[in-house]
């Protein structure tokens, strides 16, 4: 990782560009994490038959002549915990930052974004070292020192043996005792059999957030004549031609049939799935997932304030 991204002014330069482009999306009113009526007065709205009359707002009430209801949000601290994959394969990036990187800032546009409001973070971080537990605390000066240790994992040398992504989950699922929200940041380039189960045991309890991050460069080979490529976990070495038009077309196809298991996997998780790349404006594609959550959770609740049943639903992560 470069050095200055461990200082605290590029900390308080990615908090400021979080907040400016996602603080009025993510922030006012929206339903619990948990489901069920909350304490918290919201707006009000026309009264349906099924609603509580002990919920009428005689105000609007008696000014439009019509029965009006108040609604109710939930007021629950939220507990939050990141699990950071930091393995070698994400130091790799070819385009504006590493994998890494943007698996930071993805769990910093998170905590930034929940630590004002009171909740919780902690994290899980996975390295070559193992697996490093930051408990769950409230508080900038907590949120920051989560980044800055996520920000100095050092990177690990070929040939080390590092913990799977599946394991590290399994001890969050044991570690995490209280419901709430779990984000994991990887590129999942470990077999889905070895990440699928622990995962889909924690979004069993927990909202699970999978954001998946990928450099171009996993998607496609760019025909630049011979290339070396090295394998980040065992430093193996390999001479490439490019140049070959057949190779680069089963490479597209072989990464194309990767990156569907792993969507497939994450679908069957039940976790709600963000893909990150290292070529885009990684924000830009945060605000569009958060948009299409949040109008997945309006329309599976609208129905139920009719009356009616509703099937399916959505994470708002």
């Amino acid at each position: 990782m470069k050095p200055y991204l461990m200082a605290e002014p590029a900390l308080r330069r990615l908090e400021l560009t979080i907040t400016r482009r996602l603080d009025g999306l993510l922030q006012g009113e929206r339903l619990g994490l948990v489901p069920g009526p909350g304490s918290e007065p919201a707006e009000s709205r026309p009264y349906q038959p099924e609603d509580d009359v002990r919920r009428m707002d005689w105000n609007v009430t008696a000014r439009t002549n019509e029965p009006h209801v108040r609604d109710l949000v939930a007021d629950r601290e939220l507990e939050i915990w990141g699990l950071l994959d930091a393995t070698a394969s994400m130091d790799f990036g070819t385009a504006a930052m590493e994998k890494r990187e943007l698996a930071v800032s993805a769990l910093a546009a998170v905590g930034f974004l929940t630590q004002r409001t009171g909740n919780r973070i902690g994290a899980h971080l996975l390295h070559g070292g193992g697996v490093r537990t930051l408990p769950a605390r409230t508080g900038r000066p907590h949120l920051m020192a989560l980044l800055q240790a996520a920000f100095a994992l050092p990177r690990t040398p070929p040939g080390v043996a590092e913990p799977l992504l599946g394991v590290a989950a399994g001890q969050l699922g044991r570690v995490v005792r209280r419901r709430g929200l779990v984000v994991v940041v990887s590129d999942f380039l470990d077999e889905p059999g070895t990440w699928e189960l622990p995962l889909r045991r924690l979004a069993a309890r927990h909202q699970v957030l999978a954001v998946e991050v990928l450099d171009p460069r996993e998607l496609t080979l760019p025909d630049v004549g011979i290339l070396t490529l090295v394998d980040p976990e065992t430093g193996r070495r390999r001479e490439v031609a490019t140049g070959n038009a057949r190779l680069r077309r089963r490479y597209a196809e072989a990464a194309a049939g990767q990156r569907d298991a792993i969507s497939q996997g994450l679908r069957r998780t039940g976790a709600a799935h963000l893909r990150l790349r290292t070529d885009r404006d990684w924000v830009r594609d945060l605000m569009g997932h958060v948009v299409r959550q949040r109008r997945l959770a309006a329309s599976a609740v609208s129905p139920s304030r009719r009356g009616r049943t509703s099937e399916g639903g959505g994470d708002v992560a």
